[in-house]
């Protein structure tokens, strides 16, 4: 009889401390779990490399190579079928409306108890969107931001990480070279995200992603 492979977790937070109070809690799910950290963004596409299909991604949106949700958008866009759960210490009230609108599958805050968070992700593993019964979760408010998650939905994966990079103020150059395409290339996706995102220069777009970015 075939043994059931162990279930895949990344966890994602640049505090070493954090990501092993979550492994923990990962770890008291009562079933076998392979769990892989990430420090950065970056790593975190890396990790997903490695280990395609995991069953959950706990993310915080404060890591180096993100800007408040931009990583979630990014990653969302790249990974459809990835199950996120954004885990962090934000007090930003909009947050979770928003994350939850980009696609993730649950908003777990830090402060919440250790049997608190582990409910919350054996909900989200069973498929639930979660957020804590206690947070209140209104309409998002700013029409420019419903706006704006509706055109980075229109986004190709490559799109994203290009407008994602643009917020980093990566020149063209860098651009290409971090996504290992031509200048050409670049400038093209650069031309596609303005007009997706209805806006006419680079410095315009890079205002609209900071809409997504929640207090640091």
């Amino acid at each position: 009889m075939t043994a059931t492979p162990p279930s895949t977790f990344i966890v994602a937070d640049d505090h070493p401390l954090v990501r092993g109070a979550l492994k923990e809690i990962v770890g008291s799910l009562g079933q076998a779990a392979r769990i892989v950290e990430a420090a950065d963004l970056e790593a975190v596409v890396v990790a997903l490399a490695d280990n395609p299909d995991p069953d959950l991604l706990l993310l915080d949106i404060h890591m180096p190579g993100s800007t408040g949700l931009s990583g979630l958008a990014m990653l969302r866009a790249e990974f459809p079928g990835l199950p996120i759960a954004i885990v962090t210490g934000s007090q930003d009230a909009s947050v979770p409306r928003r994350a939850l609108d980009l696609g993730a599958s649950g908003f777990i805050p830090k402060s919440a108890s250790f049997a608190g968070i582990r409910e919350a992700l054996e909900r989200i593993l069973t498929g639930e969107i979660y957020c804590p019964p206690d947070l209140d979760l209104p309409p998002e408010q700013d029409p420019e931001v419903v706006d704006l998650i509706e055109r980075m939905r229109s986004l190709t994966p490559q799109q994203t990480r290009v407008l994602t990079m643009l917020g980093k103020g990566l020149l063209n150059k860098q651009i290409a070279f971090e996504l290992g395409v031509s200048e050409a290339t670049v400038k093209a996706h650069v031309s596609a995200v303005l007009q997706k995102l209805g806006v006419d220069s680079r410095t315009q777009a890079v205002i609209r992603l900071n809409k997504l970015a929640s207090e640091t």
